[in-house]
Parts: structure tokens; sequence; C-alpha cells
């Protein structure tokens, strides 16, 4: 079962170092690899029903486009009409291969939210050692009303469709990460980026905010090792659970 694979797995094997890679990356929306990054990179190779997948994420996503359009336009009327500032936003992620991505979302935040995190932290220790430690704020002030409620039940990232069939990111997969956790993943790094981040995947289903990284990125590190089509479909089917019964699952 689903439930109980995290706990099976093995725990992750000693991989090459992505430290020369990590500090020579550069801001850019091209693939900067060393020749010793490309290398380690081509260790992974697509596993058999990689396009089976990619055809399943484009059905998916335009289905539940297509089924969810009512929904989603609420949810932009409500974000739009409760707080100022644009229906959207955009943050840079790392993708497959490290391929950076604009990683859409509706907006949670108030329009000032980006500018106002440096006093935020420099305000409080107990707060910056939370964001140092999960790159989130529960208990964040900047966040608006419409805001809490689609982070709790996760109905934010809806937007992220459009990634999926943009090629950028896939409907299961592990966290799309920004260039500051890289670092958090070590040698699980390359391996990790040798597939397509997902809309869900283990770690949504599994406590989110609730656990630690380091449990985080043995969960993406499993999934990149042992998924099949199966188990995509089971992480999927508790994603809808985490949805309409959000409680505390660690979103937000």
């Amino acid at each position: 079962m689903l439930a109980r694979s995290p706990k099976s797995l093995s725990s992750p094997r000693r991989l090459p170092s992505s430290r020369k890679l990590v500090s020579s990356h550069k801001p850019s929306n091209s693939l900067e690899l060393s020749n010793t990054s490309l290398a380690v990179l081509r260790r992974y190779p697509l596993r058999a029903g990689a396009g089976f997948k990619r055809t399943g994420d484009i059905l998916f996503a335009f289905t539940l486009l297509s089924i969810g359009l009512p929904l989603i336009l609420a949810i932009s009327l409500l974000v739009k009409f409760t707080s100022r500032g644009p229906v959207f936003y955009t943050q840079e992620r790392i993708g497959r291969r490290y391929r950076r991505f604009g990683c859409i979302k509706f907006r949670t935040m108030q329009v000032d939210a980006d500018k106002r995190l440096k006093a935020l932290l420099d305000s409080s220790e107990m707060l910056k050692q939370e964001f140092a430690r999960d790159h989130k704020l529960k208990n964040d002030p900047r966040i608006t009303p419409i805001g809490l409620f689609l982070r709790t039940t996760s109905l934010d990232e809806l937007p992220q469709l459009l990634n999926i069939l943009l090629g950028e990111m896939s409907v299961v997969g592990p966290r799309p990460i920004v260039q500051d956790e890289i670092r958090r993943y070590g040698s699980a790094m390359n391996e990790v980026l040798s597939v397509r981040p997902g809309l869900t995947g283990l770690w949504q289903v599994s406590g989110r905010n609730n656990l630690s990284y380091k449990r985080r990125v043995q969960l993406d590190l499993n999934y990149v090792r042992r998924h099949t089509l199966l188990i995509d479909f089971q992480i999927i089917l508790r994603t809808v659970g985490v949805v309409l019964f959000p409680s505390d699952k660690g979103a937000y």
C-alpha cells in the first residue's frame, strides 16, 4: 500500500556531490551545467513508461482545467475583489535537469509581501529561524483571508495545471523547490531533479510542513527511485482526500 511505502524504502545511497553545480548556477532560463554535472544527470535515464506518464499528465491537466473552469473563475474573482493586487503569483522554481521555470499560483499574500519579508524576519529571531528551517511561516501576517483558505485546501496550486501543460511540471512528482533549497538536498539533488516536479506528491499527502525537512528530502528521493503509474494514481486519490478534508495536514 502507498501509505507504507515511504517507511519501507531504504535510506538514500550516497551520490556524487552537487556542490560544484550549486555554486556555479546563476539565475537564467537556460540550463547551465558543467560537464561533470551533465554526466551525473545522465546516470538517471528516463524510466520505462515516461512517455505514457507525460501523455497522462496532459490529459489530466486538460480535463481538470475544463471541468474546474467555473471554480477557477470563482477563485479568481474572490482573489481580485478581496485584496489589492494581481490574481496570480509566479515564483521561480527549479525544475527537471535544473531548468528554472515560473511556478504559477493564485496570489495568497498581500501585494507587497516580498518586500515585507525581510522586515518581518528582522523583527523576530523566532520567525527567522522558522523561515530558515521551512522556507515558510505558519502564521504569516502577509497572507490574505481568502489566501489562508486557498492554502489550507491547496486550491492555490490549481494554476499549476498550466505548468503541467507546458511540460514544466508533472501531476505527481517531487516538490518544486526554490534556489535556496538546493543546498538542503545535498548529494540527493541531482537524482531528485532527474524528473519533473509535481503538482502533488508523497510530501503533499504525508504531512507537508508538519514533516522535518530531512523527511521531505527522503520522500522526494524515495518517489524518484520507486514511482510507478499505480503509485501515481494512489497519490492522486490521497490528494483528493487532503483537498476535501484538509484539517491539519500541514498545508499553510
